[in-house]
């Protein structure tokens, strides 16, 4: 048997301590079940809850995103002169095509305080997209999704919470095809 000095006892005894203090603290400071936000607080983050916003069309139809939970959604915000935007158009109009009869609303809106409303609803129509384009006059939505590249895209599930991101682009047809079907499981 060996012989323990008083040292190692001491040093023993601070560390016991030590950890029994942490242990008591990690199970006190623990958050209790259904005490946490778990993402359910607005943020234009993945697996946050979509900001809510109003915005018209040109023709004065109304969109509240609150009002839309119970459908998947893609937020796309665009300007008329953006390339990438331009580019991935055609491929969100198909989306919206394929997938529009399972409930999928694709909402186009127009950073109108980086555009013009007539260069927006000019390009709309020579591409023939059918899909709302909504107007961000004043530049809300763009502030409160912290638009800091265009074009970026939000793919929003059926309880409003974010599922991806996509900041940049052109995205791709398969990209966007992943991302709807995800959020029409």
């Amino acid at each position: 048997m060996t012989k323990i000095d008083k040292t190692d006892l001491r040093w023993l005894l601070i560390s016991l301590t030590v950890l029994v203090a942490g242990a008591a603290w990690i199970w006190m400071s623990a958050v209790p079940a259904g005490t946490s936000t778990a993402g359910r607080i607005p943020a234009p983050r993945q697996s946050f809850l979509a900001p809510d916003f109003t915005l018209e069309t040109a023709d004065g139809q109304t969109f509240t995103m609150s009002e839309l939970r119970g459908k998947p959604v893609l937020i796309n915000l665009w300007t008329s002169w953006c390339p990438p935007c331009k580019a991935e158009m055609p491929a969100l109009q198909r989306a919206y095509q394929r997938y529009q009869s399972e409930d999928l609303v694709i909402l186009g809106i127009n950073a109108t305080n980086q555009d013009s409303q007539v260069a927006a609803l000019n390009f709309a129509a020579e591409n023939g997209l059918s899909f709302p384009i909504l107007m961000d006059t004043a530049g809300e939505v763009s502030a409160i999704y912290q638009l800091r590249s265009l074009p970026t895209s939000y793919f929003v599930d059926h309880e409003g919470i974010i599922q991806e991101v996509v900041v940049g682009g052109p995205m791709s047809e398969a990209l966007i095809r992943i991302n709807v079907e995800k959020l029409l499981e």
